[in-house]
């Protein structure tokens, strides 16, 4: 097991970066356990500033967020390591090192380049994988696993009314076993609004939905909530399937039907925002009863 690291939780204060659905989820069960919850606002639209305003959060600079005893790095994956390189200058200027958790869907190998540089500030490092929906003031929680030698504190995050587990593993556990359960579930929603996307061009949209409700009706109860969910966060996915590319390995070809998911999200997302055909045929498909 990582060996013992206390994490100091006295001031009651944490950092999570950014004010996104999840971040902005975890810091309203903060705030309701009595903590401060800091993060950067700066150049961010109204409706950012709304979801931090209701969850509670406090604009703060990069220095006021480096003094905190913990960071919470909740971002898009593409996001990721350029935000560590931002608050890096803050994390080597802190008198008091903080903890940097890194929450974000990456590969193993993208969060040992931000272990790389936060660690060279002198500030801790964790990795950790988000499971679950973003939480609200009431109902479950996601769970946070966590590894690393600084990963063991973390679960005194657990009384700011978070849900943490230690993983008995190394920097890069964390984040395989979040790359691991996206792949699996991100990915059959991608797989299947590919099919029901071809048997709409071809007139059998009517047809597959009939014959899965016979022959597949727990899989297509499934599909009913994951694809409508998947709408307004495929732009996110996008550079979360890269990620599982990059950790399947080039040489594989498996990691080519993650390169195709991105592809297909990416486009997916542009149909979305110009309330496009895509779409209306997926919210066709799944609207039947």
């Amino acid at each position: 097991m990582p060996g013992d690291n206390n994490l100091d939780l006295r001031a009651k204060t944490i950092a999570i970066i950014a004010p996104g659905n999840m971040g902005a989820g975890l810091a309203t069960r903060v705030t309701a356990a009595g903590f401060t919850v800091l993060t950067q606002l700066s150049g961010r639209g109204d409706a950012t500033l709304e979801r931090a305003r209701a969850a509670g959060m406090r604009d703060a600079s990069a220095r006021e967020i480096a003094d905190c005893p913990v960071i919470l790095s909740v971002l898009p994956p593409g996001r990721a390591h350029a935000v560590a390189q931002e608050l890096a200058p803050a994390l080597a200027d802190a008198p008091r090192k903080p903890l940097f958790v890194d929450c974000n869907a990456v590969s193993p190998d993208t969060v040992k380049q931000i272990e790389a540089t936060v660690t060279a500030t002198g500030a801790a490092f964790a990795d950790a994988g988000i499971i679950g929906l973003p939480p609200r003031s009431e109902g479950p929680l996601p769970v946070i696993y966590a590894s690393g030698e600084a990963a063991s504190g973390l679960p005194a995050l657990n009384q700011a009314g978070l849900d943490i587990r230690v993983l008995d593993g190394p920097v890069g556990a964390a984040s395989t076993l979040k790359m691991c359960y996206a792949g699996i579930g991100k990915g059959l929603t991608a797989l299947a609004s590919a099919m029901i996307l071809a048997a709409d061009r071809a007139g059998a949209g009517e047809a597959l939905r009939t014959e899965m409700e016979r022959s597949q009706k727990m899989l297509l109860g499934r599909l009913d909530g994951s694809i409508p969910d998947m709408f307004p966060k495929a732009y996110r996915w996008v550079a979360e399937m890269e990620e599982i590319a990059d950790f399947l390995g080039e040489d594989r070809p498996e990691s080519g039907i993650y390169r195709g998911m991105a592809g297909f999200y990416d486009r997916l997302a542009g149909d979305f925002d110009a309330q496009g055909p895509e779409i209306e045929a997926l919210k066709s498909f799944v609207r039947k009863d």
